[in-house]
């Protein structure tokens, strides 16, 4: 494995996005281990863009302005309802000291589908692991494996150090309220934000 993909890849994971502002968030109105679940969440969203990149679907999204446009109003009506919910203290974002299996698994569930409602991590599939793979691979599917594998391990790794680091000053903030009106309506503008910009995304 190449270490041009390896530096590649941890400028795109470590970039700030949809899955990094939500596993801050988590981090910040549940903790540490709920952030966890965020980042596992994300990771696991992972899967069908690179299933979809080696089936050939991603360049068929790519090439159709209906399929592209679909998803991609579905990624934005999710990404509001997730700005509605940061405001309003509910859901995967909603503050509680002591998270159980249920609300992790909401977590995780939240996480899976910011990432497969984002069309363009499908394409960025389908144009970023081709580069990493010579012309005369051999064997190009297990190659993409392992590459989408290694893709999916530092995304899981940075996300939780993401997470653990906004969990570790958790306790200064929760108690502060106002400090945590502040923080929901930044993460509401943040996944607005965001919002926006998939809605004005080009194929």
């Amino acid at each position: 494995m190449s270490i041009a993909f390896l530096l590649t890849s941890l400028i795109v994971v470590a970039s700030p996005g949809t899955g990094v502002l939500y596993t801050l968030a988590v981090a910040l109105t549940r903790g540490s281990r709920a952030s966890i679940a965020a980042a596992f969440g994300c990771t696991l969203g992972i899967i069908p863009a690179m299933l979809a990149a080696m089936l050939g679907l991603a360049a068929v999204m790519h090439a159709s302005a209906l399929a592209f446009s679909t998803l991609k109003w579905l990624g934005v009506i999710y990404l509001l309802y997730m700005s509605w919910q940061a405001l309003r203290e509910t859901g995967a974002l909603a503050v509680d000291g002591r998270p159980d299996a249920r609300s992790s698994r909401r977590v995780i569930a939240t996480g899976f589908l910011i990432n497969i409602l984002n069309p363009k991590l499908s394409i960025f599939f389908l144009a970023f692991l081709p580069q990493f793979i010579a012309a005369d691979e051999s064997h190009p599917l297990p190659r993409m494996l392992e590459l989408s594998g290694a893709f999916m391990v530092m995304t899981f790794a940075v996300f939780v150090l993401y997470g653990l680091f906004a969990a570790s000053v958790r306790d200064r903030i929760v108690t502060k309220p106002r400090v945590m009106t502040w923080l929901r309506r930044a993460f509401a503008g943040g996944f607005a934000v965001l919002g926006a910009r998939l809605a004005f995304a080009e194929r």
